[in-house]
């Protein structure tokens, strides 16, 4: 599946990466821009970045409970965690003001 159409990344090219760098450190914040660099790509349009998140959340689920044998408290801390982070992400998205309603 095609997930950013700017650079041609698809979904499994993205889950590769994603595990690659949970191989290098498995309990590190992985964030679409890290994600990117590792590929040597750059966000261009950055309208992926939702998705982008959406498949680092369901990746990094399924690479602790499959590769390794971490414990549902670890796993479940680490996810409510990173959850919060992408809420609190699209939350700042929704509020920030539109160039068309500046006072001066």
């Amino acid at each position: 599946m095609l997930v950013c159409s700017c650079n041609f990344i698809t979904k499994q090219e993205i889950v590769d990466t994603i595990n690659a760098l949970l191989d290098e450190d498995c309990w590190q914040l992985i964030v679409p821009a890290k994600v990117y660099h590792a590929m040597e790509k750059r966000g261009r349009c950055c309208g992926c970045f939702p998705n982008v998140i959406d498949i680092i959340i369901q990746t990094t689920e399924d690479y602790h409970a499959t590769r390794r044998n971490a414990t549902e408290a670890e796993i479940f801390d680490f996810m409510s965690r990173l959850k919060q982070f992408h809420d609190d992400q699209r939350r700042a998205d929704r509020e920030r003001r539109q160039k068309s309603h500046r006072a001066a």
